[in-house]
């Protein structure tokens, strides 16, 4: 299980779909969210787009297995999504919040965290604003939450700056390429009774 975290705005997606391409063996759990879609997003391939109320439903089922508020919107990992990928022995890759990779920290410890940090915090500015998808209010709230965000950058083994995309993409893919291949040749798999 790999899980992808760091400020909105740092392009953990993009460097997500780059990352799929390169370890076409991973796939992608789809998160639960309350937010508005997106142009350019689709339903349950992007995000499964849901009620204020239906969350809540999921939250009081226990149906998440991490779910955070992140800029007024809520946000989760439905057990579901990651519990057949899990029994199947296939890996699996989430984008998520702060909030929810701490969560995911303490109930998967086995997990895969990497931190996505942007090159400068003027950069983050300029890609939350190129976005267009944010009002100026928002924007603010999303950078003082970024500050906040990438003051936990220590709490994470694999940290990788987001400035040239291909660079970034290539040193995500050989992260998890060698988590992958540690995986694989532990003596837990390969019989090892030690």
């Amino acid at each position: 299980m790999f899980v992808i975290t760091g400020p909105s705005g740092v392009g953990k997606g993009t460097l997500i779909r780059g990352l799929l391409e390169r370890v076409p063996e991973l796939e992608l759990s789809v998160s639960a969210t309350t937010r508005g879609m997106r142009p350019g997003e689709r339903p349950g391939l992007d995000y499964h787009f849901i009620s204020p109320d239906e969350f809540d439903r999921h939250v009081a089922a226990g149906d998440f297995i991490e779910h955070a508020t992140y800029s007024g919107s809520r946000y989760g990992t439905l057990r579901s999504e990651l519990e057949r990928r899990v029994r199947d022995n296939v890996p699996v890759v989430l984008e998520i919040e702060l909030q929810g990779a701490r969560q995911l920290r303490d109930a998967r410890p086995e997990a895969v965290a990497v931190f996505i940090a942007p090159p400068s915090r003027e950069a983050l500015r300029a890609r939350l604003v190129g976005r267009g998808t944010d009002a100026p209010a928002q924007i603010d709230e999303r950078m003082q939450t970024a500050e906040r965000e990438l003051e936990a950058q220590p709490e994470f083994a694999h940290v990788v700056i987001n400035d040239r995309l291909e660079q970034a993409t290539d040193e995500l893919a050989q992260i998890v390429k060698s988590e992958l291949a540690r995986i694989r040749t532990s003596p837990a798999n390969l019989g090892d009774p030690n």
